[in-house]
Parts: C-alpha cells; sequence; structure tokens
C-alpha cells in the first residue's frame, strides 16, 4: 500500500510539473490593446458593469452599416471590407462579450439574449435609428434574433455562414471547437491552448488555404488568451442554440443577402440553401472552394457582392442618421 501511495504521488507530481510547463497563460491586456487597437477604438461602459471594445468609423453622416463578427473572432474579421466601405459608410463593429478586446460579462452570461441585449444597448447608445446589419457565423445567429425582433429598424440584413439556420446535414466540425465542447478535454484546453491547435484549428475553418497567415494565426490565439475569453468561450459552446423557425425567417420582410462558403465544415452549405429558400426575396450567392469566412477567404469578390446588393438599400435618411455617436 505504501508503494502504490509513493507511486500515486510520483505520478501526481509528474503530471503537476508537466501542467506547470504547458500551461497557456493569459495575454497582458494593456499589451494586447496597444497591437490590436486602432485610432478608432472605443471603450464603453456598458449598463451593467461591461467595457465594450468599439469601432466607430467613416463619414459620421453615412448610411450605417453593423458588423457582428462570430465566435472566437474579433473586429478585426472585418478588416478587409471595413477599409473600403468607411469610404462612404459610417462603419461601426464591436468585439462581442468573451471576445477580443471587450473581455469577459460580469454576469457570466453568453446567451443569445444576453448578446441580443448587449446589441440593442448599443445601437441605442449610438441613436442608430436604422442601419444596414451584416453577421457571420455566431454573428449571423445574432443578426437574424435582432432583425426578427426589430425589423422596423433593419435597412437591410447581409448573413455570411450563419449560425441559428436549421441543419439536417453533418459539418465535418473543427478540432478547436470540437475540443472545447468535450467534457474534461475543455478543463483543460481552457488552460493548456498551444498556438498550434489554433493554426490546426484556422486552417480547417478557411478552405482557401492562402487566405491564413501567420498573423492571422497570432491574432485568434492571443485574443482567445485575453483574460476570461478561453473561460467564455468554453461556456458558449456548451449552451443550447436554438434554431430560429422556419415561420420567423419567413417573416422577415427587409432585403436579405446570404453569403455562404460551399466547402464550410462549421456549417453545410445546405442551411445556406434553407435561408435562401425560406427568406422572401433573399438573394443567396455560394463561393466554390471557400469555407467558413468569406471575408476573409474572398475579400474582394465577397464585398463586392455585398456593395452591389447594399447600395440600391442604403440610402442616407436625414433623420436615420441623427447619430452623436458613443459616450463612454
Amino acid at each position: 500500500m505504501k508503494r502504490l501511495l509513493k507511486w500515486l504521488a510520483g505520478l501526481a507530481l509528474v503530471l503537476g510539473l508537466a501542467f506547470a510547463v504547458l500551461r497557456t497563460p493569459d495575454t497582458d491586456p494593456t499589451a494586447m490593446k496597444a497591437k490590436y487597437g486602432t485610432p478608432q477604438s472605443q471603450y464603453i461602459a456598458m449598463a451593467d458593469g461591461l467595457t465594450l471594445h468599439l469601432r466607430d468609423e467613416g463619414p459620421r453622416d453615412g448610411p450605417v452599416i453593423v458588423l457582428l463578427h462570430g465566435l472566437s473572432a474579433d473586429t478585426h474579421l472585418w478588416d478587409r471590407w471595413a477599409v473600403p466601405l468607411t469610404q462612404q459608410y459610417r462603419v461601426v463593429s464591436y468585439d462581442q462579450i468573451g471576445h477580443g478586446l471587450t473581455g469577459t460579462d460580469p454576469r457570466g452570461d453568453y446567451s443569445r439574449d444576453a448578446q441580443l441585449a448587449r446589441l440593442e444597448e448599443l445601437v441605442d447608445r449610438l441613436a442608430l435609428k436604422r442601419f444596414v446589419l451584416v453577421g457571420s457565423s455566431m454573428g449571423g445567429d445574432l443578426a437574424l434574433a435582432y432583425a426578427i425582433k426589430h425589423g422596423d429598424r433593419v435597412q437591410g440584413l447581409a448573413v455570411l455562414d450563419p449560425g441559428g439556420v436549421p441543419v439536417t446535414d453533418t459539418a465535418k466540425g473543427n478540432i478547436g471547437f470540437t475540443l472545447a465542447a468535450t467534457p474534461g478535454i475543455s478543463w483543460l484546453a481552457e488552460r493548456i491552448t498551444p498556438r498550434a491547435l489554433i493554426a490546426k484549428s484556422v486552417h480547417q475553418t478557411l478552405a482557401n488555404q492562402a487566405a491564413v497567415s501567420n498573423a492571422m494565426i497570432d491574432r485568434y490565439w492571443e485574443m482567445l488568451r485575453y483574460p476570461g475569453n478561453r473561460a467564455a468561450m468554453m461556456t458558449k459552446i456548451a449552451l443550447p442554440r436554438p434554431a430560429h423557425t422556419a415561420q420567423q425567417l419567413a417573416a422577415l420582410r427587409m432585403p436579405v443577402l446570404v453569403l455562404w462558403g460551399e466547402r464550410d465544415a462549421l456549417i453545410p452549405v445546405s442551411a445556406g440553401r434553407f435561408l435562401g429558400q425560406t427568406v422572401p426575396g433573399a438573394r443567396l450567392v455560394i463561393y466554390p472552394g471557400i469555407g467558413h469566412l468569406p471575408m476573409e477567404e474572398v475579400p474582394e469578390r465577397s464585398l463586392a457582392d455585398f456593395t452591389k446588393w447594399l447600395e440600391p438599400i442604403a440610402q442616407p435618411s436625414r433623420a436615420d442618421l441623427d447619430a452623436p455617436g458613443a459616450r463612454g
């Protein structure tokens, strides 16, 4: 028995030392804000104490576009779109709760309803009466939820490979999300997050491998390790997120654009076809050979499709553009 206890104690010591060596620390918030913040970055104190990282760019009297990123991403997801769009449009993007430079929710609530409440508060704070809403993946799910609830405020809705759509096909998946959804493994993944794992996850998410860069992988890896973001990620992945019903989607009356990568390994293209068939008048564009992130994989082509759809609907209205800006 003593020998067994000594063996167990030795094993525990070895495992403890291995954990200490392999454990991936959080990134430093100040360093991350210096590296990934922009001259347009604002940090807004929300009603419940959350400090939200916001980018509000472009002419204040231009038509307004609100961009919502997806799970594990941040505002930089939209850089290849946002820079040209800001020449003509006012472009608002923000790091959602548990993402990027925003950090964690004070209440630990990462549900769709909590995200929706933050979006509602933000557009009210910015006095955005009507705007074009754009969402990718989880952000697309949120955009659909907002449009279903506040259709009168959405001039147009564009979604790129969104969540929240009824899916019957099985997706191939992604190693990072799979590990995060596995009990026990998720606890380790929250503490041991090697860059190689994030690189593998990024390569599986983007079908166009030429779009993957070391800078992109570094950003995903470092932002995930922003204090609290890993725990928030595990919580979000474990949450049930029911799909919007066909009846809700069929009731949308604003112009709708659906952009989808045919080789999306996370949400199959069949969901895009369902959305295109269900939403009245929706325009569906499918990109052959492209994965989950068209704005990263084919930025010029996807932006051209978006702006062609956008131009006739984003006509500025002085009543709609009374937007004094954020008050932190």
